[in-house]
């Protein structure tokens, strides 16, 4: 069952990776991954989370932006930016307890990664009613600490009835990140 007013928190890296890599590649569409996260989950605000803000990529950022998710860079050092990875495991458990701790209005919490990190969140969120569910990019990239989680708290964006959703038909177009 949905809430009526969800939030959702989206690992970029790992939706980026865990959909382009592996056996059968294939490019998310952000407008329709933001409406089906709108109907389906009916999430107000989509948060998307990304490593480093690239000056080079400024054309990407508007396009998700454009989609309706709310960026959100990593705060690195000026001096390590380029030899940081993208890893904002850390900054989405923040924001998601401090969202918790203000007391800000929604009802529950999606996920979109397949990163194990998130698990103690996910346990934490469903002990208090608040979790909607967690959605992993790609089945082989799925931490294994989810493998005792109730099936009603994942689904796997790789599975036909999703990716027929959310999938980019225009192979033309620049690539999700």
């Amino acid at each position: 069952m949905s809430g009526r007013n969800s939030i959702a928190f989206i690992d970029g890296q790992n939706l980026y990776m865990g959909t382009r890599t592996g056996n059968d590649p294939w490019t998310v569409d952000l407008f329709r991954f933001r409406r089906y996260l709108k109907e389906k989950y009916s999430v107000e605000r989509a948060y998307y989370f990304l490593g480093f803000m690239n000056e080079e990529r400024q054309d990407l950022y508007g396009k998700i932006q454009e989609a309706g998710f709310i960026l959100v860079f990593k705060q690195h050092n000026p001096a390590m930016q380029g030899e940081k990875k993208g890893n904002v495991d850390t900054d989405i458990v923040f924001t998601a307890m401090r969202k918790l701790y203000k007391r800000e209005d929604f009802d529950r919490i999606l996920l979109v990664s397949g990163d194990g990190d998130y698990k103690i969140l996910v346990d934490f969120l469903i002990e208090e009613n608040r979790f909607e569910k967690i959605l992993f990019p790609n089945r082989r990239f799925a931490s294994s600490l989810y493998r005792r989680l109730p099936t009603r708290f994942y689904d796997y964006l790789e599975s036909t009835d999703i990716r027929s959703k959310i999938c980019r038909v225009n192979k033309n177009k620049e690539g999700s990140p």
